[in-house]
């Protein structure tokens, strides 16, 4: 994600139900912090109903009702599910992502068999630069490698500032998962390798890897002019190889495709080697060819954040296992791709503002550049050896690579009419404000309620990953009918505070570990591991309906002109990620153009209609004017 996690300004309470962490210091609990509390099962089905009453009819809500009742009975399977989740939860530093028994890390991403690309793995879009030459591309990929090499010296001398919410620290932990991690291919499942202290990155050119030192024989970063002559020396040999075997595009598929080549490829020891030499970079930086020139004047994911443009342009010039990959475009376009498995946003957020600064003081001439001394080593070519499975599985790849760029429909929205200064002057907070607009343009164009995922960080808790909130209520949809139907602008005004003030309370009790979503998945998942049949809660109407996110939304703040672009949850849906600065903000959109139901290109502009709806509104009913930008 792009820029640090700044939440905490939007919780201004934290409430007592977060226990003091003096107690639970441990070796891997460095900062003592408190575990993930297991809700209250009768405060969980409560807010269950509330949020499924929205997406059924009236009988059919009278069915839900009836089975949470049978659930929730005393002495019923809710109640018995509950004490063995309790128990687990006494037995863990965290329930549900212990590093011991991560079942968050398993069933969200491991077993998942989807592809990573626009299905898990986000895009970030970097301000734009100007290149006129493949050395001014190099030179801003030196200072990008620079200057992650340096966060990274920061984060292994525990030099990062402990992000707080309110006065409560956040687990860091994860900031030691970014550098040198990669996800494996696997049956059934994947697996993560953690490679901490590596000493090399890998670099892709023109779908050839390279194995590239990033420190001197004394264990030294090395300096711009020695990165830029490895970086030299890549982009030199590559450009010499003729029809590259394009390995990369295998880790863009289905992970059991890939699995599946990945146990071919392993069958040579050439292979063997390159692999684990690209697995064990700190992180990979792919050099680009040129994409598809569109009428943007940014390409937001489809072609280079995402996809990569497909099997003919840049996708095998990726490798999507990594936890990080920086891209280097052509055009001053430039970005990241991130696995998302190991560590949520928050980390990879910090990282990207800190490549941008640096970038941006170089250019300004606020600093001066790192020359280096020392020796090191050249860069490797890595070569793989092919065989008919292989060359198959390639090409199953790019097809579906190919399918799949295609469908992607991504766009962005830069709005400029106002940003969180006006939306504080309003006495709202910001990412309700903007969870309303979003909730309002789904409406507006679909005249239904969106079931609406939004991501909420529980890094209060040791091993803390992320919660779900329910943004779509029963107050958002009435405060959408009012924007639509009420001709009186002092009703929408009360709807809208009436919505917000609702989201507001989901959004403390989802950072606190209180939300619902990831209590009901425990439920069900102690209840498969002890061998109990699932109950029928988990099957009915209402619980499927709720739970297919056809919004996909998060706030990643960035002061710079960046946003993050990543596909929607479900065929029929959205993805919707915004950063809200203090007089604009940017929407990283997408949806799929195989579902004939959604368009990127009019959800862009129900959302940017509904932000000036909403202002208007507060204008109508205010008591004094507020300038569009402040």
């Amino acid at each position: 994600m792009i820029g640090a996690f700044r939440k905490s300004n939007q919780i201004l309470k934290m409430s007592s139900k977060v226990v003091s962490s003096s107690n639970f210091t441990s070796s891997t609990n460095p900062q003592g912090l408190p575990h993930l509390p297991v809700p209250k099962l009768n405060d969980t089905l409560k807010t269950f109903l509330d949020t499924v009453e929205p997406h059924l009819p009236a009988s059919n809500f009278e069915n839900t009702k009836n089975l949470v009742r049978e659930f929730g009975k005393a002495g019923g399977i809710g109640e018995k599910l509950q004490k063995l989740l309790e128990k687990r939860a006494q037995e863990k530093e965290n329930w549900l992502s212990d590093p011991t028994s991560n079942w968050w890390l398993n069933c969200a991403y491991l077993q998942y068999r989807d592809p990573v690309v626009v299905w898990s793995s986000p895009g970030i879009v970097m301000p734009q630069r100007k290149f006129d030459t493949m050395e001014d591309r190099l030179t801003f990929a030196t200072r990008v490698i620079y200057s992650a090499m340096q966060f990274k010296s920061l984060i292994d001398a525990k030099k990062i500032a402990v992000e707080k919410m309110g006065k409560n620290e956040m687990d860091m932990q994860q900031y030691h998962n970014v550098f040198g991690t990669c996800r494996i291919p696997g049956l059934p499942q994947d697996s993560v390798q953690f490679n901490r202290d590596s000493t090399h990155i890998a670099v892709a050119v023109n779908d050839v890897f390279f194995k590239v030192p990033v420190y001197n024989v004394h264990g030294d970063i090395l300096g711009e002019n020695q990165l830029m002559e490895q970086l030299q020396f890549c982009v030199s040999e590559a450009m010499k190889v003729k029809n590259p075997l394009k390995i990369g595009v295998l880790t863009s598929d289905n992970r059991d495709n890939w699995a599946k080549a990945y146990h071919e490829l392993i069958k040579n020891p050439q292979n063997i080697s390159s692999l684990e030499d690209i697995q064990k970079s700190l992180f990979l930086l792919s050099i680009d060819r040129e994409t598809p020139q569109i009428k943007d004047d940014i390409i937001t994911g489809e072609y280079l954040f995402l996809t990569g443009a497909g099997s003919s342009h840049n996708s095998a010039n990726r490798w999507y296992d990594k936890t990080i990959q920086f891209i280097i475009g052509t055009r001053g376009l430039n970005g990241v791709t991130y696995e998302h498995s190991p560590a949520e946003g928050g980390p990879i957020a910090v990282l990207t503002d800190q490549v941008i600064k640096y970038v941006d003081d170089h250019e300004a001439g606020k600093a001066t550049i790192a020359i280096g001394t020392g020796n090191y080593e050249k860069p490797t070519m890595l070569s793989f050896q092919s065989s008919p499975e292989v060359e198959q599985a390639i090409k199953l790849s790019s097809d579906n690579i190919d399918k799949l760029t295609a469908d992607v429909d991504m766009n962005y929205l830069h709005f400029t009419d106002y940003g969180k200064n006006f939306i504080k002057t309003q006495k709202f907070s910001p990412d309700s404000f903007i969870q309303m607009a979003i909730q309002f343009a789904f409406y507006r164009l679909h005249h239904v309620p969106g079931a609406h995922y939004e991501s909420a960080g529980t890094r209060l808790y040791v091993h803390g990953r992320t919660e779900c909130i329910r943004s779509c209520s029963k107050e958002s949809i009435e405060f959408s009918k009012a924007m639509i139907e009420s001709k009186d602008d002092k009703v929408k005004l009360q709807r809208m505070k009436d919505a917000i003030d609702v989201h507001k309370k989901y959004v403390s009790q989802a950072v606190q570990g209180y939300g619902i979503d990831r209590h009901l998945l425990g439920l069900k998942l102690i209840a498969r591991e002890n061998g109990i049949d699932i109950p029928e809660l988990y099957s009915d109407d209402g619980y499927v309906k709720a739970s297919t996110y056809r919004l996909s939304t998060s706030q990643v703040p960035s002061v710079y002109n960046a946003f993050m672009c990543y596909g929607p949850l479900t065929y029929d849906g959205y993805g919707c990620c915004y950063s809200p600065r203090n007089n604009d903000m940017w929407f990283g959109l997408s949806s799929m153009r195989s579902n004939n139901e959604t368009s990127t290109k009019l959800f862009k502009k129900s959302l940017d209609e509904s932000l000036k709806l909403m202002k208007q509104v507060l204008m109508n009913v205010g008591e004094q004017p507020i300038k569009s930008k402040l």
